[in-house]
């Protein structure tokens, strides 16, 4: 499968992300504004990609599985607006615009996140989704997500990553808090796609080790790029882990053996997708394709 077939995948979920967040012609308007702001403003959209793709490796229908894909970008895109709050990493660019506190301030950008985050479970779990999917697969799912979006999870891993500002920690701490604050939500797509599918056991594994590599690489190389790239190149911020002082893999492991680490963790998780045979090369590439990106 080629860069042509993301790039259907892509524009697919751009449809399916607009239709489930559509503007609304109320008295509280401008709040759907702002989180169809950072919604709607493009984005690799992995995570969703990831569930339609599992779900199909598994037998499913993508179009079965695309309320819960939404429901993993709308997590993270909450999740990135708070982020980038001056009470968090302060950062003011995101994707090559002003971040959304920027253009609506601290206090609807809040509010934004927090709106997205509940849109995330009603889009899931609506009537309708539950009956395409089954109740007990939607269930499923949606408590996936859950567990990785909260203390557990991602939210645990912004914690840590908060407590380890001006400090030197462990590269096993570093690992800790990077598969919950980054990884969890990561790994509850695969499983969310193989979930809604209705897969064997031998498959979610499988899912859960592929998606566990993949997150580790992308948080590296995101470390990596924080350090080699410029904000025109990257669309946000850089240099933000060095004024925060934070311990990276980079400040950790110094820049090729950072490296050398993607490229590991890269053949890691395409080992784990033997149990799916060829029908799994798109999520090769797109594993090759991370490590190997520039922005």
């Amino acid at each position: 499968m080629s860069n042509g077939y993301w790039k259907d995948l892509q524009e697919k979920m751009e449809h399916w992300l607009d239709d489930a967040l559509p503007e609304a012609d109320v008295p509280q308007k401008s709040i759907f504004t702002a989180m169809r702001y950072s919604l709607m403003d493009g984005g690799k959209r992995i995570r969703p990609m990831l569930v339609l793709e599992f779900c199909r490796m598994c037998g499913g229908d993508a179009e079965v599985a695309a309320p819960f894909a939404c429901a993993v970008e709308m997590i993270h895109t909450y999740s990135l607006i708070h982020d980038d709050l001056p009470c968090m990493d302060n950062s003011d660019l995101r994707r090559g615009r002003p971040s959304n506190h920027k253009v609506f301030g601290e206090a609807s950008a809040l509010l934004a996140g927090d709106g997205l985050l509940t849109a995330a479970f009603e889009t899931m779990l609506s009537e309708q989704s539950i009956r395409r999917a089954g109740a007990d697969r939607a269930a499923r799912a949606a408590g996936i997500l859950a567990s990785a979006a909260g203390a557990y999870g991602m939210v645990g891993g912004q914690v840590l990553d908060l407590a380890a500002e001006g400090k030197q920690v462990s590269l096993e701490y570093l690992e800790a808090m990077d598969h919950r604050k980054t990884g969890a939500l990561i790994i509850a797509s695969a499983k969310m796609g193989c979930a809604v599918a209705g897969a064997e056991p031998d498959k979610l594994d499988a899912a859960e080790r592929y998606a566990s590599a993949l997150g580790l690489a992308f948080q590296i190389q995101d470390d990596i790029l924080d350090v080699t790239s410029t904000p025109e190149e990257l669309g946000k911020t850089v240099g933000g882990d060095a004024e925060n002082e934070k311990s990276t893999y980079v400040s950790l492991l110094g820049l090729d053996k950072a490296r050398e680490q993607v490229a590991l963790l890269t053949a890691q998780a395409k080992d784990a997708l033997a149990v799916f045979g060829d029908q799994a090369d798109a999520l090769r590439e797109l594993a090759d394709s991370l490590a190997s990106r520039a922005k």
